[in-house]
């Protein structure tokens, strides 16, 4: 298969992250000083969205395996523009909730219907490199989108916050238009053949063996065989505990820096900048050394060593003066962002190799709940637990990722023994 698919996947991560950028550091001015909201509302708002978006990335993704996830993630990014648009003419809460439900659950099946779509499009032995040259991608348009987010802040015109929705709308059209350039797959139905052995399964066989699996529960049709799967259940979970990291740098960061430490607050943009170039520059050469389940587990645990060490440096920080406290909190975000592309390459293959040919855009859709979820609750979890408990609340937090990483070693093993295999046919393009 050429290069092309992977081309236009790039090129349309990049167009929808650059609107993403200029959306997140505007939309809260935006629907806070525009549109009149108090801020309170404007949280409870996006958690109810989010919340919805969670429930529906399963069945949106299902509907990717079953209509094609072509053709699907293009709706969903037609559905995203439309819903973005739409927040130019919000005028209360119950609109804005609205609009921001539909914007929820759109990202939510078109993450799944993307990852459905680059795992029929790209072989499997490509997926974690490309997944790891998609997220450089992102963070790069999420930087350049933060720019010019950040010429709309300086003006702080309501002109220039609806200026930005417009790019995001326009950008999310743009990936709809490259996505349709991209061929309709047409996957060749599987044909299941004898159960696996039951016997011992080394972990260094399982990526040969997931490569053609197919879920048990997934052979008889049923409807979100997903849910039924607990060993793949049961590794999202866990996935979704590493995830926890998420509202560090955007929300629990800003508050330690300020309420905890003598460091600068603009300290908090710095390390996010410092995070942003870091993975557009490395991820790539991090997830080189992710080629099956084995080597996933190897990384992951490594990772969540990694963000223990992140966190008690972290901690290192309170009550210290400016300097001493930057540079303790640059050290950690070092270590952080380190961890971060460890578990993102992890991850990354667990939820491909894990998942059945047939059904990977309802696993996907699950799997991807995980970063919903950790973007809910994870800022309830980690300020309750840094500014109410301070240094042993960071040593917590830092303690659950290595237990979490390995106890994703048996988790897999298990996930790897509960499959059985199928000879699937190479997807097929319809001209």
């Amino acid at each position: 298969m050429t290069k092309r698919p992977q081309r236009l996947l790039a090129l349309a991560q990049l167009a929808n992250s650059v609107g993403d950028g200029a959306y997140y550091v505007t939309s809260a001015l935006y629907f806070t000083h525009v549109v009149g909201l108090a801020p309170a509302r404007v949280g409870l708002g996006l958690t109810l969205a989010w919340a919805i978006g969670s429930l529906v990335g399963v069945p949106l993704g299902r509907l990717a395996d079953r209509r094609g996830p072509r053709t699907t993630s293009v709706l969903l990014a037609l559905a995203t523009s439309a819903a973005i648009a739409g927040f130019l003419l919000v005028r209360g809460f119950v609109p804005f909730v609205l609009a921001a439900g539909v914007y929820a659950s759109a990202q939510s099946g078109l993450a799944a219907a993307r990852q459905a779509l680059l795992a029929v499009l790209v072989p499997a032995g490509e997926r974690t490199g490309l997944l790891a040259r998609l997220q450089s991608t992102l963070n790069g348009g999420l930087a350049l989108g933060a720019a010019l987010g950040g010429l709309a802040l300086s003006s702080g015109t309501a002109a220039a916050y609806r200026g930005v929705l417009a790019l995001d709308a326009l950008c999310f059209l743009a990936c709809a238009l490259l996505l349709l350039r991209l061929p309709v797959v047409l996957c060749t139905p599987t044909v299941p053949t004898a159960p696996a052995s039951t016997g011992t399964t080394g972990v260094a066989d399982m990526a040969d063996m997931a490569d053609v699996a197919a879920v048990g529960t997934g052979a008889d049709g049923r409807r979100f065989a997903v849910l039924r799967d607990r060993p793949y259940v049961l590794v999202a979970l866990l996935n979704t505990v590493l995830l926890l990291r998420l509202p560090l740098l955007s929300l629990a960061l800003p508050l330690w820096i300020t309420e905890r430490t003598a460091a600068p607050a603009w300290l908090a943009s710095g390390l996010f900048v410092l995070n942003t170039l870091v993975v557009t520059l490395f991820q790539v050469r991090a997830a080189r050394a992710v080629t099956g389940l084995g080597t996933a587990l190897r990384v992951l645990r490594r990772s969540g060593l990694v963000m223990f060490a992140s966190c008690a440096v972290f901690a290192l920080s309170q009550g210290r003066s400016a300097w001493p406290a930057a540079v303790i909190l640059i050290a950690g975000a070092v270590l952080q962002v380190v961890a971060e592309m460890q578990q993102s390459a992890g991850s990354w293959q667990l939820s491909f190799d894990l998942a059945p040919a047939d059904r990977m855009g309802e696993y996907q859709g699950f799997f991807g709940t995980g970063v919903t979820v950790a973007r809910t609750l994870g800022p309830l979890v980690v300020t309750w637990l840094l500014l109410g408990w301070g240094t042993p609340g960071w040593l917590l937090l830092g303690a659950l990722m290595p237990l979490a990483a390995y106890a994703m070693g048996p988790a897999v093993r298990r996930a790897a023994r509960h499959r059985a295999p199928r000879r699937t046919g190479e997807p097929v393009l319809a001209s």
